[in-house]
Parts: C-alpha cells; sequence; structure tokens
C-alpha cells in the first residue's frame, strides 16, 4: 500500500482520532488571531507573555507593511496591529526603554501601507466581518490619537511626519453606531449580549461597565473584549479573569484566537460532518451530552460568553438528528423571519442575512421530530420558503456567497448538499448549476481556491461533486479524484490559510481537517471516482478540469 492511498483508507481512525481530541478539549482548536493578540499588546501590556505577542505581531507583518489576509481583510488586522505598534512606543518612551527599532520601522511600513489604502478612491472595500462598521472608525480613532501624544513625545526611532495627516476611517464604517454604544456604556445600560463580543472597541471605556463575566472567566467569548474590560490596572492586581487570558493563549507565542471556548461551534458541526457523510454515527456520549446541554429555549450558541444564533442551533439539532436524536425544531423558530419570502435570521436584527446558516436551517428543519401535526405543516412551510430564498441567493456563476466564510466554495457545498438532500426537483437546476461552476474552477493542480488552491476548499468542492445523489460522470469522477490526490498529498498540513469570518478571518483547524476526511470518505464510497484513484500514476497526463474564475 502506498502512504498516498494509506491516507486514503485510514479515515476512520483519523476521524477516531479527532473525536478523542474533540473530547479532551472542551475548548476548541482555532488559529491565532492578529487583530485579538494585538488588542491585548495594546491594552493589557503587563499581562504574561506580552514581549512573545509583540515578536508574533513583528514577524506576522508582510513585506508590504500590511498584516492579514488578502485584499479588504488586510484592513482591521493592520490597524490593529498599528494601534498596538504604536501603544508599545507610547509605553517604551515613557519607561526610557529605546529599545524599539523593529517596533518602528513595522509601524512606518504599516502606517504607509495603511495612508495608501484609505485615502479618497483607494478603493479598499470593507469585507462583512464582525462589527467591522464599528471596529475600524474607533481603530482610526485610536491611532490618530495616537500619533498626536507620539508626536509631542517625539520618541527616538519616530519619523518625522507621522502624525501630519490624519486617517480617514473607510467610507464603510458607521460611527454614529460606535457612538451610541459608548454613551450607552457610560451612561451604565447593559449592551445586547451579541455587542459583548466586540466591547475592546470603546477601548478604556468599558473598564467601568457592568458585563456578565462567563463561567470561562472572559467577556463576549473575546480575549481582545476581556482585555478591555479588565484594562492593564487589573491584570496587575490579578483579578479573576486574568486567568482566563492567560488560558487561552498559545504557549510559544502568546498569540490568542478571535474566540475562545467555542466547544458547541466545534462539536456541532464536526459531528455533523461525520454523521451526515456516514463516516461514524457513534459519538462518545460527553460530546453528544454538550449538544444536548447547549441547546435552550432560544437555541444554542457557540462558545461561553455569545448569545444564541440560528447558526449554532441548526447544527446542533442536525447532529443530534443524525446521531439518532431528532428533537423539534422549537428554538429555531426564535430566529424565523418572514422577509424575503421566509427564511431565518442569525441574530434577531442582523445586518446580513446568511446563506449557509439558512442551509443548516433547511437541514435541522427537515430532520426534525416534530410532536403535532400543526408543527409538521409549519415545518413544512419553513422548508419549502428556505428552498426559494436560497435557489434566488445562487449567483448566475452557480455558486454562493456568506457572511461568515471568505470562500465561495464553504457556502456552495453548505447550499448545495441541503438542496440536494432537501430541496426536491425545484432545487436540481440549481444543484446542477454548483457542481457545473466546480467543475469549471479547479485549478491544474486538482485543487480549487477563490485566491489559491487549499486543503480546505478542495474539500468542499469534491463534497459539492460527489454529493448530489446524481450520477458520477466521467468528468465529475476525474475532477474529484485529482481533488482527492491534492487532499491526500497535503493531508499532514497543521496550518491552513485563515477562511473564517469573525472578526478577523480564522482557521478551525479540526473542523477543517474533517472537512477532507469526508471529501475523502464519499471519494472513496463512489464506484468511479475510487476506481480512479486507485488507478497507478496520479492522472497528471489528464486535461485538467479547468481555472479558478471565482
Amino acid at each position: 500500500m502506498t502512504s498516498r492511498n494509506s491516507h486514503y483508507d485510514q479515515v476512520g481512525a483519523t476521524a477516531a482520532k479527532l473525536l478523542a481530541d474533540m473530547r479532551s478539549d472542551p475548548s476548541g482548536d482555532f488559529s491565532p488571531s492578529i487583530y485579538e493578540t494585538a488588542r491585548l499588546v495594546a491594552l493589557t501590556p503587563s499581562l504574561r507573555g506580552h514581549r512573545r505577542r509583540l515578536r508574533f505581531l513583528l514577524d506576522q507583518q508582510r513585506p508590504d507593511g500590511s498584516w492579514g489576509g488578502p485584499e479588504g481583510y488586510s484592513l482591521i488586522p493592520t490597524l490593529s496591529a498599528i494601534d498596538a505598534l504604536l501603544a508599545v512606543l507610547q509605553h517604551e518612551n515613557s519607561n526610557r526603554d529605546r529599545g524599539t527599532g523593529d517596533v518602528a520601522g513595522a509601524l512606518g511600513r504599516g502606517l504607509h501601507w495603511l495612508r495608501g489604502h484609505l485615502e479618497p478612491g483607494a478603493g479598499t472595500a470593507l469585507p462583512d466581518t464582525v462589527a467591522v462598521e464599528m471596529l475600524a472608525p474607533g481603530l482610526v480613532s485610536a491611532i490618530n490619537l495616537r500619533l498626536d501624544q507620539l508626536a509631542a513625545l517625539a520618541p527616538v526611532g519616530v519619523e518625522v511626519g507621522w502624525g501630519a495627516a490624519r486617517l480617514r476611517p473607510p467610507p464603510e464604517s458607521n460611527e454614529a453606531l460606535l457612538d451610541r454604544v459608548r454613551v450607552a456604556v457610560l451612561d451604565g445600560r447593559s449592551l445586547p449580549v451579541k455587542l459583548l463580543h466586540s466591547l475592546e472597541v470603546l477601548g478604556a471605556d468599558t473598564r467601568d461597565a457592568t458585563v456578565p463575566v462567563a463561567e470561562s472567566g472572559g467577556v463576549g467569548c473575546s480575549p481582545a473584549a476581556t482585555a478591555a474590560w479588565l484594562g492593564d490596572d487589573r491584570v496587575r492586581q490579578g483579578h479573576p479573569s486574568v486567568r482566563y487570558l492567560e488560558e487561552v493563549q498559545e504557549p510559544h507565542s502568546g498569540a490568542v484566537p478571535v474566540a475562545a471556548p467555542l466547544g458547541l461551534f466545534e462539536r456541532a458541526w464536526i459531528l455533523g460532518t461525520l454523521g451526515s457523510t456516514g463516516i461514524t454515527k457513534l459519538a462518545p456520549e460527553s460530546l453528544l451530552d454538550s449538544l444536548r446541554n447547549g441547546l435552550g429555549e432560544a437555541g444554542a450558541a457557540g462558545g461561553d460568553g455569545l448569545p444564541p444564533d440560528a447558526d449554532d442551533t441548526a447544527a446542533a439539532l442536525h447532529a443530534l438528528a443524525l446521531h439518532g436524536e431528532a428533537r423539534a425544531a422549537d428554538p429555531l423558530w426564535t430566529y424565523w423571519t418572514e422577509e424575503g419570502g421566509g427564511h431565518v435570521s442569525c441574530f434577531p436584527g442582523e445586518r446580513t442575512p446568511s446563506t449557509s446558516t439558512n442551509a443548516h436551517a433547511l437541514q435541522a428543519f427537515a430532520t426534525s421530530a416534530e410532536p403535532a401535526d400543526v408543527d409538521v405543516q409549519r415545518r413544512g412551510v419553513a422548508i419549502r420558503s428556505i428552498v426559494d430564498w436560497l435557489r434566488e441567493q445562487q449567483t448566475r456563476e452557480g455558486y454562493w456567497t456568506d457572511k461568515w466564510h471568505a470562500s465561495p466554495y464553504y457556502a456552495t457545498v453548505c447550499c448545495t448538499v441541503a438542496l440536494a438532500e432537501h430541496g426536491g426537483t425545484a432545487a436540481a437546476p440549481s444543484v446542477a448549476a454548483a457542481v457545473r461552476w466546480v467543475l469549471e474552477t479547479q485549478h491544474p493542480d486538482g485543487s480549487w481556491g477563490r485566491w489559491s488552491g487549499t486543503y480546505e476548499e478542495t474539500a468542499y468542492a469534491v463534497q459539492i461533486l460527489l454529493r448530489t445523489g446524481l450520477p458520477v460522470d466521467e468528468a465529475t469522477a476525474l475532477a474529484a479524484a485529482r481533488g482527492c490526490r491534492f487532499l491526500i498529498a497535503n493531508a499532514d498540513l497543521t496550518e491552513h490559510p485563515a477562511l473564517w469570518h469573525d472578526k478577523d478571518l480564522y482557521t478551525p483547524t479540526r473542523i477543517v481537517r474533517t472537512e477532507g476526511l469526508a471529501a475523502l470518505h464519499v471519494a472513496r464510497s463512489d464506484p468511479r471516482t475510487a476506481a480512479l484513484l486507485h488507478e497507478d500514476g496520479d492522472g497528471s497526463a489528464r486535461e485538467p478540469a479547468g481555472r479558478a474564475v471565482c
């Protein structure tokens, strides 16, 4: 057996290892966040690991001076990093520490990049990430203030003219909303729970705020929000929530994830994927218990300190149904809206509806166990409404986009699988269009991806090709087999490009790994694709299916 095929054939054993790891880790496995780590550098320099976090930021800067993901995804992480480095300069100067050459150099490059991308007409559009409309103006204001203060201090290493021109917030900013939130906190009013996740946008104004502290010790499931609420004084005093900030750090870098803990989110997604693809429906009871216990009248929250939402609620309900415990869909009705013909909102009053959340809701409604005929009828109406709504959201090219992910392959696999399973004949054209788009956008090396080929997006693409219930023709099988070879060749990767939306991009590492296993499993289950995978050679001489166009 070749090494290539050993990865292919050991899907079950690898899945069992993932479940064991997840069972012993209630927080979840998520990549470090530049944005969030920079907030800790700026707000709590006395917290253990400060120097490691500063080095992490300096090491993450790109040659062009920016931080973060491609295109507009770099703006919020770059603003956060620059504000943090300016805070370091202020702190070091006040302590007469002149060892700031690396920081000053990084700041010079970062400010040059930032000014070029914030000037009128630069065309840098903000992506639809969490609280972006408040984070952008809040960070710009903080940077402008720090530049003024540094100009007065004139620390060594700061170039003349750094503070000469004010930064302007991008046009998508909502400064009025930021002001309203600030006034509410200063007046002592309670904020909606979902705003606590981004509480750090108010800086020092949060420190007297009355906020609920989660069992983990965090505020809003966010290291940054917790750091802002604590402030550096309470860190030095040893406040109990300091332990939360210390526990969520990476040991070697001091960096923190964009949210923690996110145990229910990770478990619902992984158990749903393993169950729906048939890899296993024998999840450990402790993992199922976490979903059972996480579901309340208003549904489930993805992590400790977050409010319940439709996405985690639907995913938890569907995962339990797949593991033999179908429940009534009562919690999902909390998020139902008649707008646009009827669909679910992630949160009441959300800014942008989510295609992937509605795909998950479709699966949850379709697999729920309703106690009365009237509930069954209501559920049937909801299913038909969501199917119609999802079809309307599909692009002309055949793919979907979503507020929770940078890649159309994520939204498209969610929508395609849900519509193929529960959309009936009305959804067949949409499913076929998605398959055609995937066949047309494969990279020459067999991968798929929005910017470049990735393990994660390739896993989604293979599933789109093979989970429709339609007969798999030669072209589809060949494309899927080439994708699987890419997955197998990259099976040992421990880091993956950040593509998921929060305040900046992040990677849910175990979820990504599970999606790769799911793709290999469905490929092994399809006779035509499986036969190609067991042929000698890698099929590279065959004509590639297409090029990325998204």
